[in-house]
């Protein structure tokens, strides 16, 4: 049995909602055993982009100003969209915009690791779905980091696997909203 074939998620934890009139922003907090450089790098490197995020990047989303080229993988109908990174601030705070809306990274030292916190702002009907699906997201860059990959998990085929049905019907619950039907 490989690494992949082992994981499953925890239980949905750490996931907060924001509300402003239409405007939701999901809030995901996770620690992590690494230092805020070594999480920054696996946040702007095209490369390690490609072993856990649900995108493609054509270049590094490093650099204030810079232009690159996201790509969701695994959807029947990829979404691009050229992004422009309106903050990077090494290795604290990282901003761009995806998907029609706003993605902010922060990282805080915390223990010898970093707390990393996402904010993604995202439609309400997929609050839950993007909650289960990042939560797998971070997961997967934890395995990477740690040196023991267990390579990307998103789009289609994560909605296919069981622990992101399980996430997604918890996130759903602590959300107060209803499980969007695919």
């Amino acid at each position: 049995m490989n690494n992949r074939e082992q994981y499953a998620p925890g239980p949905a934890s750490g996931a907060q909602v924001r509300k402003e009139g239409e405007k939701w922003t999901l809030v995901l907090v996770r620690e992590l055993r690494h230092t805020p450089r070594k999480v920054w790098q696996a946040l702007t490197d095209p490369a390690q982009l490609r072993e856990w995020a649900p995108f493609e990047a054509d270049g590094s989303l490093g650099t204030v100003g810079a232009t690159v080229k996201l790509t969701t993988v695994g959807a029947p109908s990829p979404y691009v969209s050229e992004t422009k990174v309106t903050r990077a601030d090494a290795p604290k705070v990282l901003e761009y915009n995806w998907g029609g809306g706003d993605i902010r990274w922060q990282l805080e030292p915390s223990g010898g690791g970093t707390r990393l916190t996402l904010w993604a702002n995202i439609d309400r009907h997929w609050i839950s779905m993007g909650a289960a699906g990042w939560h797998i997201c971070l997961d997967v860059l934890d395995h990477l980091l740690s040196g023991d990959p267990i390579g990307r998990i998103v789009g289609p085929a994560a909605m296919q696997f069981d622990g992101w049905q399980r996430l997604n019907a918890e996130y759903a619950k602590q959300f107060g909203v209803e499980t969007p039907k695919r």
